[in-house]
């Protein structure tokens, strides 16, 4: 099904510069106040490659400064490009809010683009144009992948976690701690018989997309464009019918899935006994909430052990907490509480959510905060979606509302390149 081949990797000369000092988070997390950070870092910084030093420069720009950057790195030969086709493995240890220490292993390939409406390569959120234009220009100026899409594969049985440690205890491996704390070892796969095995394994399974839908849709959209040139033949695959990938286990231990949590900004918060009137099939149950500090202990108590079916908690910062919960649907819980808490009981249409009626938080402390503060009217914390619902929705075709879940840790740009050569 997923037709992924080791490449060419354009990566840093580490010997010249220090790998801690190159990784960047990825481009729609860097905050515009951030940017000249990284700059300053390093004249290396692979923000160089990704973004703008001012956020007000991206309308206007063409990125050809990013290709002039990425041509004299080559030419200092800071950046230099594999002779053989790799994958690049990677593993990524670090510590969830709670203090729990976890490691996720994945691989860098070469995957090849497919239509959503094919089936091999599946999307579980919508994308929005915006981000797609300024991709695609520095698409179009490169002529290379830049950073990363992050793809899900199922294995239960973690086939592959013990070919990509294996060989992310080798000579070449490199490491580096990134701002957030998370500890990154990175590694091409050089052993011909590793590489086949990742090949063959991955080519019977479907691939869900965690992070990266608009790269990925930009990468579509810039094939389509250069096959539309006709300068070559169609059938003959070009590096352009193939973008970057990283690819993880969502089964295995260290795939954290976090919930984003809900803020409604104008909506009227209805009394106690207009809740049990508008959503006459919930429980709901009252908890006192003293302080935004206090919130995680009493979700883990209260709102954790409701992870089997549609639940969540309504902060309106008066005090309480109200804990909702229904009988497990068919439906995947994020999608029961739009449809019949977001629009049907507080009566904000998709159009609104799509306006920007909703906000969205990571962190259910800054959430609660916020409601404190006038910036919402109305919290509402989620219990995060596992590997499954996200599966189970995305191979029947359909997609997850805006937001519905964050897969931790990000992925850093500047581990390895991908130039479209042959």
């Amino acid at each position: 099904m997923t037709n992924i081949l080791p490449f060419k990797g354009l990566r840093f000369d580490v010997s010249k510069t220090y790998l801690k000092d190159i990784l960047v988070p990825p481009y729609d997390v860097v905050q515009p106040e951030e940017r000249s950070l990284y700059y300053e870092r390093s004249p290396y910084n692979a923000i160089r490659l990704e973004l703008t030093r001012d956020k007000s420069d991206e309308d206007l720009t063409d990125y050809s400064e990013v290709r002039q950057t990425l041509d004299n790195w080559r030419n200092e030969a800071v950046l230099l490009r594999d002779e053989t086709p790799l994958y690049y493995a990677l593993r990524q240890r670090f510590q969830s809010s709670e203090g729990e220490s976890y490691q996720r292993l994945g691989f860098f390939g070469a995957l090849r683009l497919e239509p959503y409406a094919n089936s091999i390569v599946l999307p579980h959120e919508r994308t929005l144009a915006g981000p797609k234009r300024d991709r695609l220009k520095i698409l179009r100026a490169t002529q290379a992948n830049m950073s990363s899409v992050m793809m899900l594969y199922e294995d239960r049985e973690d086939t592959l976690s013990s070919v990509l440690d294996q060989a992310l205890y080798g000579a070449e491996a490199v490491r580096a701690i990134d701002d957030s704390g998370i500890n990154h070892t990175f590694c091409p796969l050089r052993d011909p018989e590793m590489i086949s095995e990742v090949t063959s394994f991955m080519a019977n399974r479907q691939v869900v997309i965690a992070d990266g839908h608009h790269r990925y849709e930009t990468a579509l959209t810039y094939r389509d464009e250069r096959r539309s040139e006709g300068s070559k033949e169609l059938d003959v695959e070009q590096p352009w019918d193939r973008t970057l990938a990283y690819f993880t286990n969502a089964f295995s231990e260290g795939s954290l899935l976090l919930p984003i949590h809900r803020l409604l900004k104008d909506v009227r918060v209805p009394r106690l006994n207009e809740w049990k009137s508008l959503l006459p099939n919930w429980s709901m149950l009252e908890v006192r909430l003293s302080s935004p500090d206090n919130l995680d202990s009493i979700l883990n108590d209260y709102l954790s052990p409701l992870k089997d079916r549609p639940a969540f908690a309504a902060d309106d910062g008066t005090g309480s907490l109200l804990i909702f919960h229904r009988n497990p649907s068919a439906n995947v819980s994020i999608r029961v509480i739009h449809e019949e808490v977001i629009e049907g009981a507080l009566g904000l249409s998709e159009s609104a959510v799509r306006d920007g009626a909703l906000g969205f938080k990571k962190s259910v402390k800054i959430a609660a905060r916020e409601v404190r503060r006038g910036s919402a009217a109305l919290g509402l914390y989620l219990n995060a979606l596992t590997p499954d619902d996200v599966f189970r929705v995305t191979r029947s075709g359909d997609v997850l509302p805006q937001k519905s879940t964050f897969f931790y840790p990000k992925l850093p740009s500047g581990l390895v390149f991908r130039p479209h050569e042959v």
